[in-house]
């Protein structure tokens, strides 16, 4: 999903969550949102994934696209190593909430 399509998406919608994405190791950002049918769209530019180097630059162009609330997901491999399962999607284990 490119930005122009994020920003036409939240003015028609007001069902849906927005993931901030990293990875431990990683100083990189990547942008998901997810809508009400359980559909995961990652932020793209020019059909590549949209990386961004830091929480602030993600920031700018969520809030020029009308978003002002999102979830910070940090992904760690740890939990997949030693064979227990993941909990990404689970409010309190491994998002933490942002508002900018």
């Amino acid at each position: 999903m490119e930005l122009k399509d994020l920003k036409q998406f939240v003015a028609n919608h007001d069902n849906f969550e927005i993931r901030v994405i990293t990875h431990s190791g990683s100083r990189f950002y990547q942008v998901e949102l997810e809508d009400v049918e359980g559909e995961r769209h990652m932020l793209t530019q020019r059909a590549k994934p949209m990386l961004f180097r830091s929480l602030d630059d993600a920031y700018m162009d969520l809030k020029r696209a009308g978003i002002h609330r999102a979830y910070l997901v940090q992904h760690v491999p740890h939990d997949e190593v030693i064979g227990r399962d993941a909990h990404y999607s689970e409010p309190l284990t491994s998002r933490m909430p942002l508002v900018f």
